[in-house]
């Protein structure tokens, strides 16, 4: 096998093992606080919007450290343990029981940290500044397949349902703990590349990826990936694409949690308003599925570089947010296990509800596959520190959303992510045309990014 197809094809695994592994835990956060709502009146008392809280606030702490665990034992096993760790979490819903479900949390939280770095350097270390665009489209699309397969199965297993029961409870998770496990046994799947550089020669990427050194230079490389780590943080472009960052992360929790547990609640919707958790789910995922796919095919057609795809996420969102704001009560996302039969300034749409799902995962692939590709292009020879600070920033603004999600009403809610938007587009935008001077200037063909 070629060494083209060597990486192609480890992007493929790497995007259907995401796929496995998220199916199970996006699913799992698109109906959590719906199935705790329904545990809430036996002996467990617990919230997934303060567990999503606790999960983000330490994801967002452990990527100061997660380049100097990826460092240590190589990307590849990194991945493989925190999919183990991610598989327990889901299992813990099979029998609940409030400290485990909390402890769990932590746990996935620093399992994250680690992934999220591993896939980072992974993404880079098999792609360049020509097929960087296209494997950041094809790795986001088959990893937001995960919202399709998952949601589907929700859609028809709860259809007509206003309260789910022990053995519904048990059957969806012991089936997400199972395709959480297959998506991290496919890790082992994904070839090493070969190390091309002469000694002495530097390169972070080879550095991480050598499995041969001993234990004091290894511990010397995490320090060294952790100093990186801390210098990276305060670069110009790392700072105004910290902006764009925090938008993400606060509409991550936004789709990802708040809005399946805003439709859930809406009492207008009738027995189908735990069923359309699921069906919101599928049409996210078929706007991430979408968008990733585009994105990812017309990269190399693109003469405009990275800012139109954000432009458009940004216009798309806006739209969700307004017709969101149009059509969900206030107080949805807040409501109690009897629901809301409060209205919002239109009758509540099932239509217009599920559209916006859409709208939000069309949205959301159009930021995440241009910062992942333009971090790739970026810090090719840093990619693990590099998307170590992506993934704090992202995550610590998604524990934070998770936790004002608790109190504040919809459109305060809404009214943030709009703002945070705003600026975020125009600081992404910043750093593309520096991105785009920077290629000019080393006379390379800038279409093909």
């Amino acid at each position: 096998m070629s060494s083209g197809s060597k990486k192609l094809f480890n992007i493929i695994i790497l995007g259907v093992s995401f796929m496995f592994i998220f199916t199970a835990f996006q699913t799992c956060g698109n109906i959590a606080q719906t199935v705790i709502t329904n545990l809430n009146s036996t002996d467990f008392h617990g919230s997934g919007y303060t567990s999503m809280s606790i999960i983000y606030g330490v994801f967002s702490a452990s990527n100061l450290i997660s380049p100097s665990v990826v460092a240590i034992i190589g990307p590849q096993l990194s991945m493989v343990v925190s999919g183990v760790f991610y598989s327990l979490y889901i299992a813990v819903f099979i029998q609940p029981a409030t400290w485990a479900f909390y402890t769990a949390s932590v746990f996935i939280g620093i399992a994250a940290a680690v992934l999220w770095t591993a896939q980072g350097n992974c993404l880079t270390v098999n792609s360049n500044e020509k097929t960087i665009g296209r494997n950041s489209g094809m790795f986001w699309a088959l990893l937001q397949s995960s919202l399709f397969f998952g949601n589907l199965y929700i859609y028809f297993a709860w259809q007509g349902k206003t309260h789910i029961s022990e053995s519904d409870r048990r059957t969806v998770f012991i089936a997400l703990t199972v395709i959480s496990l297959v998506g991290t046994v496919l890790f082992f799947l994904i070839r090493k590349q070969e190390d091309t550089k002469t000694p002495g020669e530097e390169d972070s990427v080879n550095e991480i990826l050598g499995d041969s050194l001993s234990a004091q230079t290894k511990m010397m490389i995490a320090v060294a990936a952790f100093k990186k780590s801390i210098k990276l943080s305060f670069t110009k472009e790392i700072l105004l694409l910290s902006v764009t960052t925090a938008y993400t992360g606060l509409q991550l929790t936004f789709f990802s949690g708040v809005y399946g547990t805003c439709i859930g609640a809406v009492n207008r919707f009738g027995s189908e308003e735990k069923s359309l958790i699921g069906l919101s789910g599928i049409f996210i995922g078929v706007g991430e599925i979408l968008g990733g796919g585009i994105f990812g095919l017309l990269s190399k057609n693109s003469r405009f570089g990275r800012n139109p795809v954000v432009m458009l996420g940004i216009i798309v969102h806006f739209i969700a947010f307004y017709l969101i704001f149009f059509n969900m009560p206030n107080n949805a996302s807040i409501a109690p296990m009897e629901g809301t039969d409060d209205v919002a300034y239109m009758v509540p749409s099932k239509e217009v509800a599920v559209f916006c799902s859409f709208l939000l995962g069309l949205g959301d692939s159009c930021f995440n596959t241009q910062l992942l590709s333009i971090l790739g292009f970026l810090y090719s020879e840093d990619s693990a520190p590099a998307f170590a600070i992506f993934k704090f920033v992202q995550s610590i603004c998604a524990a934070v959303a998770y936790f004002y999600s608790n109190y504040f009403l919809l459109q305060w809610q809404l009214l943030i992510m709009v703002v945070v938007g705003f600026f975020g587009t125009i600081t992404f935008f910043t750093v593309e045309w520096q991105a785009a001077a920077a290629l000019a200037a080393r006379s390379s063909d800038y279409r093909s990014i």
